[in-house]
Protein backbone atom coordinates (compact mmCIF):
# COMPACT_ATOMS: atom_id res chain seq x y z
CA UNK A 1 0.00 0.00 0.00
CA UNK A 2 2.60 2.21 0.73
CA UNK A 3 4.28 1.63 -2.54
CA UNK A 4 1.18 2.64 -4.54
CA UNK A 5 1.45 5.79 -2.74
CA UNK A 6 4.51 6.64 -3.23
CA UNK A 7 3.80 5.66 -6.93
CA UNK A 8 1.16 7.62 -7.17
CA UNK A 9 2.87 10.83 -5.35
CA UNK A 10 5.97 10.28 -8.04
CA UNK A 11 3.56 10.14 -10.95
CA UNK A 12 1.76 13.25 -10.19
CA UNK A 13 4.67 15.03 -9.68
CA UNK A 14 5.84 14.07 -12.85
CA UNK A 15 2.61 15.02 -14.75
CA UNK A 16 2.42 18.44 -12.75
CA UNK A 17 5.82 19.38 -14.16
CA UNK A 18 5.37 18.19 -17.69
CA UNK A 19 2.50 19.53 -18.43
CA UNK A 20 3.55 22.76 -17.06
CA UNK A 21 6.95 22.74 -19.11
CA UNK A 22 4.06 21.76 -22.15
CA UNK A 23 4.10 24.73 -24.32
CA UNK A 24 7.47 27.01 -22.26
CA UNK A 25 9.61 25.82 -25.57
CA UNK A 26 7.43 27.07 -28.28
CA UNK A 27 6.86 30.32 -26.87
CA UNK A 28 10.84 30.45 -26.58
CA UNK A 29 10.82 29.49 -29.94
CA UNK A 30 8.40 32.32 -30.73
CA UNK A 31 9.83 34.78 -28.63
CA UNK A 32 7.92 35.10 -26.27
CA UNK A 33 7.71 34.61 -21.81
CA UNK A 34 8.21 30.88 -21.63
CA UNK A 35 5.68 31.24 -18.54
CA UNK A 36 2.47 33.36 -20.04
CA UNK A 37 1.78 34.62 -16.10
CA UNK A 38 5.37 35.86 -15.79
CA UNK A 39 6.37 39.45 -15.25
CA UNK A 40 7.66 40.97 -18.01
CA UNK A 41 7.21 42.68 -21.64
CA UNK A 42 5.81 39.43 -23.01
CA UNK A 43 3.18 38.73 -20.45
CA UNK A 44 0.53 40.58 -22.09
CA UNK A 45 0.90 38.91 -25.49
CA UNK A 46 -1.20 35.69 -26.30
CA UNK A 47 0.06 32.18 -26.68
CA UNK A 48 -2.36 31.68 -29.92
CA UNK A 49 -4.19 33.33 -32.26
CA UNK A 50 -6.88 32.56 -34.69
CA UNK A 51 -5.96 30.90 -37.70
CA UNK A 52 -7.56 33.78 -40.05
CA UNK A 53 -5.64 36.09 -38.05
CA UNK A 54 -8.01 37.37 -35.22
CA UNK A 55 -6.91 38.17 -31.99
CA UNK A 56 -6.97 35.46 -28.86
CA UNK A 57 -9.37 37.14 -26.45
CA UNK A 58 -8.03 38.72 -23.37
CA UNK A 59 -6.86 35.85 -20.46
CA UNK A 60 -8.24 36.31 -16.85
CA UNK A 61 -4.91 37.39 -15.84
CA UNK A 62 -4.54 39.83 -18.48
CA UNK A 63 -7.43 41.52 -17.55
CA UNK A 64 -6.90 41.49 -13.73
CA UNK A 65 -3.16 43.10 -14.56
CA UNK A 66 -5.09 45.69 -16.80
CA UNK A 67 -7.51 46.37 -14.16
CA UNK A 68 -4.79 47.16 -11.03
CA UNK A 69 -2.75 49.32 -13.52
CA UNK A 70 -5.85 51.21 -14.48
CA UNK A 71 -6.84 51.76 -10.77
CA UNK A 72 -3.31 52.90 -9.63
CA UNK A 73 -3.12 55.38 -12.96
CA UNK A 74 -6.39 56.96 -11.60
CA UNK A 75 -4.73 56.60 -8.00
CA UNK A 76 -2.12 58.65 -8.98
CA UNK A 77 -4.21 61.36 -11.48
CA UNK A 78 -6.58 61.67 -8.55
CA UNK A 79 -3.69 62.72 -6.43
CA UNK A 80 -2.15 65.14 -8.44
CA UNK A 81 -5.11 66.81 -9.34
CA UNK A 82 -5.89 67.36 -5.46
CA UNK A 83 -2.12 68.31 -4.65
CA UNK A 84 -1.24 70.80 -7.84
CA UNK A 85 -3.47 73.35 -7.95
CA UNK A 86 -2.21 73.80 -3.59
CA UNK A 87 1.40 73.98 -5.03
CA UNK A 88 0.42 76.13 -7.69
CA UNK A 89 -1.06 78.82 -5.19
CA UNK A 90 1.35 78.37 -2.23
CA UNK A 91 -0.43 76.52 0.00
CA UNK A 92 2.63 73.91 0.07
CA UNK A 93 5.60 76.19 0.69
CA UNK A 94 5.09 78.96 -1.41
CA UNK A 95 7.70 80.61 -3.48
CA UNK A 96 6.35 83.70 -2.66
CA UNK A 97 7.09 83.71 1.19
CA UNK A 98 10.33 82.10 0.74
CA UNK A 99 11.35 85.46 -1.50
CA UNK A 100 9.64 88.11 1.23
CA UNK A 101 12.11 85.86 3.86
CA UNK A 102 14.64 85.95 1.44
CA UNK A 103 14.27 89.66 0.56
CA UNK A 104 13.73 90.68 4.16
CA UNK A 105 17.24 88.69 4.97
CA UNK A 106 19.07 90.44 2.45
CA UNK A 107 17.59 93.79 3.65
CA UNK A 108 19.47 93.29 7.14
CA UNK A 109 22.89 93.12 5.57
CA UNK A 110 21.99 96.54 3.00
CA UNK A 111 20.48 98.72 4.84
CA UNK A 112 22.43 101.19 6.40
CA UNK A 113 21.24 103.80 9.65
CA UNK A 114 18.41 104.21 11.29
CA UNK A 115 16.60 101.49 9.21
CA UNK A 116 18.82 99.31 10.22
CA UNK A 117 18.16 99.54 13.80
CA UNK A 118 14.65 98.96 13.13
CA UNK A 119 14.93 95.17 11.97
CA UNK A 120 17.60 94.72 14.67
CA UNK A 121 14.55 95.20 17.13
CA UNK A 122 12.30 93.18 15.65
CA UNK A 123 14.12 90.02 15.76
Amino acid sequence: MAALGILLFSARRLHGSAAARAGSQWRVQQGMAANPSGYGPLTELPDWSYADGRPAPPMKGQLRRQAQREKICNALCCCHRKWMPDYRHGSLGSRRSCRKKNRGRKMLFNVKGLLCRAHCHVN
